[in-house]
């Protein structure tokens, strides 16, 4: 079928389906045709996918988690994703039931520059994460790091020596060896013990290729994740680029006797594709196959929400369907409504308070800095109960920040902050050094940050040794307040910032808009008493 004639046969049925009022429709063009979906609120407010009815509401897990690979554990279930600049990095979730999520921890904690899409394993009792890092900025290589216990200790990256190559997925073939798939899609075996490889580089699958008037950002065979069931092996992979027009990312499927081929295109592709910018998901794709808890399958993978690609790549859940055939559909259509929960699945906790005083070690499963030098940690250290960062460079635009994921579209973030000598810091919403908004406080004057550079001409005079500074952004817009008597009266700055093109399609990277602390200059800032929660 034509790409015009599905996407209007698509308007057509929302249309016939809901009418959305003018005044909405004006105020928010970005937003879903559909009903505006209904999230249960959990810790601080925060949107959680569990409904408390039997049903949920994708995400799963809100905010910046991309590329996720998911491993079923007994009763246990684990997922990453990719972690980009964020260190330490690689947070492993865990559940019992796939939908309600909690963080273990990070997994990797030695800096390897960029990171992106991860597979974590388990073989022969021991758990693998194989990544793809650029440690030096001069090519991909992918590396392994393995534990015997999922919550660590971890050990230290060990290099594979696979170079120019992403988006590790590992099998084991039916001849008991094992082996890695790369974008490509290409394959190399690898050493019984998983940390050298035994063979050469080679051709895998020629992916089954979309109609050429489909609205795509480029064709890009990436993120192969492999799957033995019954007689065949199943072969996921992404096609379509995981950014770009909406309607580009998608999630194809083949499959095979052998590990070695020939592969076969499953008569169902594209199994997941978002059709018309209408849809609350955007660029679906990326996707892992996992048996649920009473034995039926999901797919995990991740999409941008509609109208907030700031939030980045969120983390979805979609039941699948065994076909008499041998091969699988997708059942949860676009989305935009709550979808029965996993059968037979112990619920847990969801999510964690983002509120506190520095005084535990949250870095890694909360806190992050971005984009570090290998002796970043070195500016830390806690002081009663207080977390002192040590100025780096001259401002945020120089200065790696402390960062923090969020996952709504609304909400509200403070902290109190001291300035130690000569110190300067302050609260932004950061996505790369090239994007980001903020104030900051020297020892005599306010700062403004905006397009990522300093407002010269908003700077105030006035004595700052402890300030305390909020945040609120209300669907991209941004407001500051800030107190300089702990809090008993605030101020508004005058300027407020919409902040809805701080994303990957303005500025690449495929990062969020977070949360951010930076500290710059020669002294330092010691921060205390973050508070965060969601906005209805």
């Amino acid at each position: 079928m034509p790409e015009t004639t599905r996407r209007n046969l698509f308007k057509a049925a929302l249309a016939g389906a809901v009418a959305v009022p003018l005044s909405r429709a004006a105020a928010a063009p970005c937003a879903p045709a559909t009903q505006a979906p209904g999230w249960k609120a959990g810790i601080e407010g925060q949107r959680t996918a569990d409904l408390g009815d039997g049903t949920y509401l994708n995400p799963i897990i809100a905010g910046d988690h991309p590329d996720p690979t998911i491993l079923k554990d007994g009763d246990d279930y684990y997922m990453t994703f990719s972690s980009f600049y964020a260190y330490p990095g690689l947070v492993i979730w865990h559940s019992t039931d796939l939908v309600n999520w909690v963080p273990i921890g990070p997994a990797l904690h030695r800096n390897l520059g960029v990171i992106w899409a991860v597979d974590l394993c388990k073989h022969q009792g021991r758990y693998f994460i194989y990544l793809p890092a650029n440690p030096d900025g001069d090519g991909w290589k992918i590396f392994a790091i393995w534990a015997d216990d999922i919550r660590g200790p971890w050990s230290d990256p060990v290099d594979l020596k696979i170079e120019g190559c992403i988006d590790p997925g590992h099998v084991v073939g039916e001849d008991g060896k094992r082996y890695l798939f790369v974008n490509g899609i290409r394959k190399v075996r690898l050493a019984d013990d998983g940390l050298a490889v035994d063979g050469m580089l080679e051709q895998a699958y020629r992916p089954w290729r979309y109609p050429d008037d489909w609205v795509t950002e480029n064709f890009a065979p990436e993120g192969p994740k492999l799957l033995r069931r019954g007689p065949w092996f199943y072969l996921v992979t992404a096609v379509g680029g995981t950014a770009g027009p909406v309607t580009g990312h998608m999630v194809i499927a083949a499959r095979s006797a052998s590990v070695h081929g020939p592969w076969e295109h499953c008569p169902h592709n594209p199994l997941v594709r978002t059709l018309d910018e209408a849809e609350p998901w955007w660029s679906r794709g990326h996707a892992t196959l996992v048996e649920g808890p009473a034995g039926d399958w999901w797919m995990v993978y991740h999409g941008y929400e509609n109208g907030f690609r700031t939030l980045g790549r969120q983390a979805l859940l979609e039941p699948i369907e065994w076909t008499g055939d041998g091969w699988f559909r997708a059942k949860g259509g676009d989305l935009s409504r709550p979808l029965p929960k996993p059968a037979r699945g112990k619920p847990g906790a969801a999510g964690f308070a983002l509120s506190g005083n520095f005084s535990a070690d949250s870095f890694g499963v909360q806190w992050a800095f971005h984009d570090p030098r290998p002796d970043e940690m070195q500016r830390v250290s806690h002081r009663n109960g207080a977390l002192q960062l040590a100025g780096s460079g001259t401002s945020p635009a120089d200065s790696s920040p402390l960062a923090c994921i969020v996952g709504d579209r609304a909400y509200q973030a403070e902290v109190a902050l001291e300035l130690v000598g000569a110190g300067e810091g302050g609260m932004l919403l950061f996505y790369n050094h090239k994007a980001f908004v903020g104030i900051g406080f020297t020892p005599d004057e306010l700062r403004v940050f905006q397009y990522a550079e300093e407002q010269v001409w908003a700077r105030q005079k006035m004595a700052n040794r402890r300030v305390r500074i909020r945040i609120t952004n209300d669907n991209h817009v941004v407001t500051y307040r800030y107190s300089r008597d702990e809090g008993r009266t605030w101020t508004r700055l005058d300027t407020r910032m919409e902040v809805s093109g701080l994303h990957h399609n303005v500025f690449g990277g495929f990062l969020s808009l977070k949360i951010g602390i930076y500290s710059a200059g020669g002294g330092a800032v010691r921060l205390s008493d973050f508070s965060y929660r969601a906005l209805a």
